[in-house]
C-alpha cells in the first residue's frame, strides 16, 4: 500500500538520520533523508504521496519555520515532529500550527511507525481528493462561455424557463445547453451538478 510514498527524515543530527532510515527502511518503508530544512524544500514534491519527519530544533531554519514555509507552499504532506525533552513547547506549537503530532527523544519505533501508516493515509486521501479536484476544474474549463452561464444559472437555482429569461435565449436553446453541461460534468442530477460545481470552487454569487 505504501510502496509509492516517501516518509522524508529531516534532522541535521547525522546519526539520528540514519539511525531513522534503518528503522523505517527495515520495515519496507521508503525513506529519503535530509540533513536541513532548506535542504528537503529544494527536493520536495508535494504532489506525491508522503509525510515529513523533522527534529523541531535545527540550525537555520528549525522545524516550527519549515512548518510555516510548508503552509505558504500549499503542501498537503502530514509533518510529524521530532523534540527533545527542552523543546516540547516548542513542539506543541507546530501542532497548533498544523502538526500532526510530536515524538519526543528517545522516539518509541513501534508508536512512531503507527503513527507514520496514519500519516501516509492521511496523504494518500489528500492526495486522491487533489486528482478529484483537478478533474473537476478539468471538466468545468471544457464548458463553453454559455454553458458556463447556464451552470451558474443552476447552481443559483434558476428554472430552465428563468434562465431563457434572464440569458435572452429560447427555452429549447437552454434545455441543449444544460444537456452539455451534465455530459461534460458527468453529473446525473441537478443536485450531482451542484455539487460538482461548488467542488471546483464556485460559488452561488
Amino acid at each position: 500500500m505504501n510502496e509509492d510514498a516517501v516518509i522524508h527524515v529531516v534532522d541535521d543530527d547525522r546519526a539520528a538520520r540514519e539511525g531513522l532510515g534503518f528503522l523505517l527502511g527495515s520495515l519496507g518503508l521508503r525513506v529519503e533523508a535530509h540533513a536541513s530544512a532548506a535542504e528537503l524544500l529544494d527536493r520536495l514534491d508535494c504532489a506525491g504521496v508522503g509525510c515529513i519527519l523533522a527534529d523541531v530544533r535545527m540550525p537555520g531554519m528549525t522545524g516550527l519555520e519549515l512548518l510555516d514555509e510548508l503552509g505558504r507552499r500549499g503542501c498537503a504532506l502530514p509533518v510529524i515532529m521530532i523534540t527533545g525533552h527542552g523543546d516540547v513547547p516548542m513542539a506543541v506549537r507546530a501542532m497548533r500550527a498544523g502538526a500532526m503530532d510530536f515524538f519526543e527523544k528517545p522516539v518509541n519505533g513501534m508508536a512512531l511507525v503507527g503513527r507514520l501508516n496514519e500519516a501516509l493515509a492521511l496523504s494518500r486521501s489528500r492526495a486522491e481528493a487533489a486528482r478529484g479536484a483537478a478533474q473537476v476544474r478539468a471538466r468545468v474549463d471544457s464548458l463553453t462561455a454559455r454553458e458556463a452561464e447556464v451552470a451558474r444559472a443552476v447552481l443559483a437555482g434558476r428554472l430552465n424557463k428563468q434562465i431563457a429569461a434572464e440569458l435572452g435565449i429560447s427555452l429549447k436553446t437552454v434545455e441543449i445547453h444544460r444537456h452539455n453541461v451534465m455530459d461534460k460534468m458527468g453529473a446525473s442530477s441537478a443536485a450531482d451538478l451542484v455539487r460538482l460545481l461548488v467542488a471546483a470552487g464556485w460559488t452561488e454569487t
